[in-house]
């Protein structure tokens, strides 16, 4: 089973049980800057402890690998469990919204698009750049990351909420990075100013 595959198999589950949910990390930075291949697929998902007996029946035992355990202890903690493909090995990283004012803002914010055979919700184009931007600084400046933000900043500069951007940049205190991408990228076509 191929990545496209399984999200074609996971979003339609996730849409079948009425779970909402977001595409976000390498997959979404892909289809917002430049492609590359990424080991997994990120789904940030909207659960709770009623979820768990539907999603985890939803998924047989003979295709996929899914720990009863670890999607309870993932929903209670706000954290992340995964769904491995049996076959390939190809997995699934379900985040749990937490309750961050991020996570809600870039939930809320989240776009719908056609990908192949199948409607996603996609993190927007600033909350990708966000999102990365904060992981790199949590593990401690991940050049993949950096270079994922630089390529959605680059093909994305003038379509992005600036004031959207510099907001969260100063709550997620992620102003150095940030400033290193504006530095470093090359645009193709520049943001619109917002300062007159």
């Amino acid at each position: 089973m191929s990545q496209q595959e399984l999200l074609t198999d996971v979003v339609a589950t996730l849409q079948k049980l009425g779970i909402e949910f977001m595409l976000s990390g390498s997959h979404a930075s892909s289809l917002q800057g430049e492609a590359r291949a990424t080991h997994d697929i990120d789904l940030v998902v909207r659960l709770t402890s009623r979820d768990v007996d539907p999603l985890f029946n939803a998924f047989g035992v003979d295709r996929f690998y899914l720990s009863k355990p670890a999607m309870t202890e993932a929903i209670q903690s706000r954290r992340m469990f995964n769904l491995l493909e049996a076959t390939t090995g190809e997995k699934v990283d379900f985040w749990v919204l937490t309750d961050s004012p991020f996570d809600y803002s870039r939930f809320a914010r989240r776009q719908q698009i056609d990908i192949g055979e199948v409607i996603v919700h996609v993190s927007s184009p600033e909350d990708t750049i966000l999102m990365k931007l904060l992981w790199c600084k949590q593990s401690g400046g991940s050049e993949k990351q950096i270079n994922d933000v630089l390529r959605v900043y680059e093909l994305q500069a003038a379509l992005l909420d600036q004031s959207y951007l510099q907001k969260w940049v100063l709550e997620l205190d992620v102003q150095d990075l940030w400033q290193r991408v504006l530095d470093e990228a090359e645009p193709f076509i520049p943001p619109v100013s917002t300062s007159d």
